[in-house]
């Protein structure tokens, strides 16, 4: 059972309002600075979470336990992360859970791995594929940082030239070629196993549509998932001016066998 109270060491995440919030490691002797005063990390320790902690201006800032949304937004970044709108979709539609094994590529910034690796643990794991070395290091970072290193197997490898795994539950991609994965991820996954690619133009989703009927995948679906927010407030109640709509487009489909 997760401990209630802040634990030096922990990550917290320390609320003023939506637009401002920090992820900090509780250090001791360590003092986060804000435009609203300075917090001393050791106040927090022993706290409990969902308290509220003063700042050097006497500004109060809840102190919250990060969710997952938490460490993906707040990721360190050196590309474009996938947001936790198309995350979700990916996660549901791949059928993974506690103990899928999964092969992903690019690992990027590492946010959609922190998510798999989120889902398949205690006893399940991710195999992500990243051609550059630099980003794996960022990615390492992140997954670290979310608790979750141990589920995760970090691979600097071209997966357009093969997947080592056999048997997995779910191919996930996020890479600018996944139509040259199509033909490896027919052999790793298992029967029925899940293919997904996201890719931000219409022109590689198509490619990659082709390619998986070439290859005997069927149930192949391709979805836009846009969220709008709300601004709620009596009187006032009407759709955020701003929203984060396209983001790209994710194709989903199941291996099938092929026929003699």
């Amino acid at each position: 059972m997760q401990s209630q109270k802040v634990v030096e060491g922990e990550y917290v995440l320390l609320y003023l309002d939506q637009r401002r919030t920090y992820l900090v490691k509780v250090e001791a002797g360590k003092t986060l600075h804000t435009h609203k005063g300075f917090i001393k990390l050791d106040d927090l320790i022993g706290k409990n979470y969902g308290s509220t902690v003063g700042t050097s201006l006497g500004v109060q800032f809840t102190i919250l336990k990060p969710l997952l949304r938490d460490y993906i937004m707040k990721s360190v970044r050196r590309t474009q992360i996938m947001y936790p709108k198309d995350i979700a979709l990916i996660v549901v539609f791949s059928g993974i859970g506690p103990g899928s094994r999964v092969v992903e590529a690019g690992t990027g910034t590492g946010a959609l791995t922190t998510a798999l690796a989120h889902f398949v643990k205690p006893n399940g794991r991710v195999y992500s594929y990243e051609v550059r070395s630099e980003f794996l290091e960022t990615a390492e970072k992140n997954i670290k940082r979310a608790g979750l290193r141990d589920f995760v197997e970090l691979k600097n490898k071209d997966i357009t030239v093969s997947i080592d795994e056999e048997d997995v539950d779910a191919v996930i991609l996020d890479m600018a070629t996944p139509w040259l994965v199509v033909s490896h991820a027919h052999k790793a996954l298992k029967p029925c196993g899940t293919f997904i690619s996201f890719s931000p133009t219409i022109d590689q989703t198509v490619k990659t549509v082709e390619e998986l009927k070439e290859h005997s995948f069927v149930d192949i679906e391709t979805f836009e998932c846009l969220v709008r927010g709300i601004q709620t407030e009596r009187g006032k109640t009407r759709p955020q001016t701003l929203m984060t709509a396209h983001t790209g487009y994710i194709t989903f489909a199941r291996k099938a066998l092929k026929e003699p």
